[in-house]
C-alpha cells in the first residue's frame, strides 16, 4: 500500500511540530510523508526530502519524509502570515491529487486557520471539508468523529442552535444516514452496520410533550429505512445513548446537532479523536483539534490525535483495496 499523505496545514500553528512528533512515534511502522516546507519544522526534527511519495517507505526509517512545497514569507509560530495562505491551499490540492492518482493511499490534513486563508487568499469555502468536497466533485459529505470508544456523526454542524430544526430536513437526514451506512461498510469493514439515531429534543420529544420533530420527521424516516433493511435504532434520548453499555448496541451514532455529537466523544477520548470526512471518493482524516496558536512552537502540543488520524487513514485505505 502507498504511504499516507499529511498536509502541513497552517504552518504558524502546531501542525509542523506534530508531524515531527508523529514520525518519532510511528517511524517505519506506518509510512507517511509531509507535504510542506521543511524550513517550518522544529530544528531538531530529522527529515529526508523526497521527490516521489513512494520513497517515503524507505526514508521513514531514518527521518520524516517531506515532499517539499516552498512557502513565501517568514514564519512566526503563533502568528499566521497572510502570504502563506496560497501555499496552504495548494498543499491541500496537491494532497488530493496524489491520493486520486494512487501515489498516496489516503490524505490526513493538519489543521488550517480559515480566517488566515480568507485574509490571505480570499478562500471561499467555510472550511477544509467543503473544499475537499469541491476537489472530489461531490455535493454531499458527512463529518464523523471517531475513536476506539465511539463513532458519532452530527447531522448539522456549524450553525446556530436556533437554526437546527429548520436545517434538519428529511432529505438531509436521510443522506446523512445513507452516507454513514455506506462508509461503515467500505471504510470500517462492518458488513451490517448498526446505527443509533438521536432525537432532537429532550427525551426524544417524550411523545410530543417536548417537541414534535421525532414524531413528524425522524421516526417515520427511521421506519422507512428499516423497511429497506438498514439496522437503525431510534430516535433515542441523547442523554441515555452514550454510556458504556448503550454504546455496545451500535457501530455509530447520528446526532442532530454539533454539540450533541462532539460533547460525548470529547469527554470519552479528548486527545485521540479523529475527524473523518465520509462520502468523498478518497480517504480523508484529520486530528480533532485546531491550530493552537497559543502553544505553537513550544514543543508541548500533544500528537495523539495526529497519530490516531494517520493510523485511521491507513486502516481505512487498506479496507478499500
Amino acid at each position: 500500500m502507498q504511504p499516507v499523505a499529511l498536509s502541513c496545514g497552517e504552518p504558524a500553528g502546531i501542525g509542523p511540530e506534530l508531524a515531527g512528533a508523529a514520525w518519532n512515534v510511528l517511524r517505519d511502522t506506518l509510512p507517511f510523508f509531509l507535504i510542506g516546507d521543511p524550513a517550518h519544522l522544529p530544528e531538531d526534527t530529522p527529515f529526508i526530502e523526497i521527490t516521489d511519495p513512494a520513497d517515503a517507505v524507505l526514508a521513514s526509517g531514518s527521518g520524516l519524509p517531506v515532499l517539499a512545497h516552498r512557502f513565501e514569507g517568514a514564519l512566526t509560530p503563533g502568528t499566521p502570515n497572510p502570504s502563506h495562505a496560497p501555499a496552504v491551499i495548494d498543499v491541500i490540492t496537491r494532497g488530493v491529487e496524489l491520493v486520486q492518482s494512487g501515489a498516496a493511499s489516503a490524505l490526513c490534513t493538519s489543521p488550517i486557520h480559515k480566517q488566515a486563508l480568507q485574509d490571505g487568499a480570499g478562500f471561499a469555502y467555510p472550511g477544509h471539508t467543503e473544499y475537499l468536497a469541491a476537489l472530489g466533485k461531490v455535493e454531499n459529505v458527512v463529518m464523523m468523529l471517531a475513536s476506539d470508544q465511539l463513532r458519532v456523526v452530527p447531522a448539522t454542524i456549524h450553525i446556530p442552535l436556533a437554526d437546527v430544526p429548520s436545517a434538519l430536513t428529511p432529505k438531509m437526514l436521510e443522506q446523512t444516514i445513507r452516507i454513514t451506512h455506506a462508509a461503515l461498510i467500505s471504510n470500517f469493514g462492518i458488513s451490517t452496520p448498526r446505527i443509533a439515531i438521536a432525537g432532537l429534543n429532550p427525551h426524544a420529544g417524550e411523545g410530543g410533550k417536548m417537541g414534535h420533530e421525532e414524531i413528524d420527521m425522524i421516526a417515520p424516516l427511521v421506519t422507512r429505512l428499516r423497511e429497506e433493511g438498514l439496522q437503525l435504532i431510534g430516535p433515542m434520548s441523547a442523554d441515555t445513548m452514550f454510556h458504556a453499555s448503550a454504546r455496545e448496541g451500535y457501530d455509530a451514532a447520528i446526532a442532530m446537532y454539533h454539540d450533541q455529537a462532539l460533547i460525548p466523544i470529547k469527554t470519552l477520548d479528548f486527545d485521540r479523536g479523529v475527524n473523518i470526512t465520509l462520502g468523498l471518493p478518497f480517504v480523508r482524516t484529520s486530528p480533532d483539534h485546531g491550530t493552537a496558536f497559543d502553544i505553537a512552537g513550544q514543543g508541548i502540543a500533544n500528537p495523539s490525535s495526529t497519530i490516531e488520524a494517520l493510523k485511521m487513514a491507513a486502516r481505512m485505505a487498506a479496507r478499500r483495496l
